[in-house]
């Protein structure tokens, strides 16, 4: 007898075996990723979204902290296959319902078919259909959750010293651990500021480099983060990785608009325009640019031809929307970091106007 069901939003409840108990409610999603789960079930970008995993069997290799990319577990609640206790252990002890004994593939399928939707799940002793339904019905879209930024961003400035061979202003807009420390490695301070941060917080800082971090949700919602870019942009250079290059598209004219399932993985195929290189690549986001403003398009998915990267030499602009720090997955674009690093080289005062 199942104690775990999955309601969907296209009328359909998924029996499941509860690994994690509790009842909650999200985005469904997915990622191929078939390592790196650890990395996956921290990424604040996966912040009110349920996660399912497309590889069979996840927690083969246990549990290491040192591998988290945030100080606690992101999504909603996570679906596999099979999960080990290790695994649901860990997320029992966060208060993360988890499942598994489902046919994942049918729920890939389901998402390629008709986009990521909203799901309910309930898990445990006492779990009903019905308590999974009325959880569905209560999940909110994607852009509605227009505070998504203050659940997954530091609320006081930090400061993460790596040698002071520059100063980047990093807007945190739910930002993995290892951008920061990818930053840090090549000896840059970075400024840490929270994702409502003001113009004057951020000359305060005088930063070499503004960076805008990955996160959650509907860049359109992070309104703080474009009234930042566009009051640097030209004066300072600009870096941003996945939501960031979201943000800073829309700061500067562009626009976004929602994908129908996304891209979530680890083999990700991106090609460079000017050199026709194609690199795999690390993604995990739900939205992507449409209209790009100024800003001349340097990369696109091989898959579908959305845009994996923006710059400009006029404004010193520079965005990815893959992840070029992988964890999980591989390091073809980490030189990405020296790029930023870079634009730091010229870079003068900064007043907020």
């Amino acid at each position: 007898m199942s104690d775990a069901y999955i309601a969907l939003a296209d009328g359909r409840v998924l029996e499941a075996r509860a690994r994690a108990p509790g009842r909650t409610r999200g985005e469904l999603v997915f990622t191929t990723a078939y390592t790196g789960y650890e990395e996956s079930l921290t990424d604040p970008s996966y912040a009110e979204q349920i996660l399912t995993f497309s590889y069979p069997l996840i927690g083969n290799y246990g549990v290491r902290s040192e591998r988290f990319e945030s100080d606690s577990v992101q999504p909603r609640a996570a679906i596999a296959r099979e999960m080990t206790s290790d695994v649901a252990d860990w997320l029992a002890s966060e208060d993360v319902p988890a499942v598994d004994h489902v046919d994942t593939r049918e729920i890939v399928t389901t998402i390629r078919e008709h986009g990521a939707m909203a799901c309910g799940i309930a898990a445990g002793a006492d779990a009903t259909p019905e308590d999974a339904v009325a959880e569905m019905e209560a999940c909110k879209p994607m852009s509605d959750h227009t505070e998504i930024g203050a659940q997954v961003s530091v609320t006081e400035p930090t400061v993460h010293e790596g040698g002071g061979t520059a100063d980047i202003a990093l807007i945190d807009c739910g930002a993995k651990g290892s951008i920061i420390s990818s930053l840090t490695e090549r000896g840059a301070d970075v400024h840490v500021l929270p994702y409502d941060a003001t113009p004057e917080d951020v000359a305060a800082v005088d930063p070499d480099v503004l960076f805008i971090s990955n996160g959650p949700g509907d860049p359109e919602n992070f309104v703080a983060a474009q009234e930042i870019v566009d009051e640097f942009a030209g004066e300072l250079p600009i870096a941003g990785i996945c939501l960031g290059q979201q943000v800073v598209a829309s700061a500067l004219g562009g626009s976004t608009k929602k994908m129908a399932f996304g891209h979530r993985g680890v083999n990700q195929p991106v090609k460079d325009l000017r050199t026709d290189r194609v690199v795999m690549t690390t993604q995990n986001h739900g939205y992507t640019v449409d209209d790009t403003g100024p800003l001349e398009v340097t990369q696109v998915n091989v898959n579908d031809d959305t845009v994996e990267g923006l710059d400009s030499e006029e404004l010193d602009v520079i965005t990815r929307q893959y992840h070029p720090e992988a964890n999980p997955g591989p390091h073809d674009s980490l030189d990405f970091f020296d790029d930023v690093l870079a634009l730091a080289d010229d870079t003068q005062p900064v007043v907020a106007d």
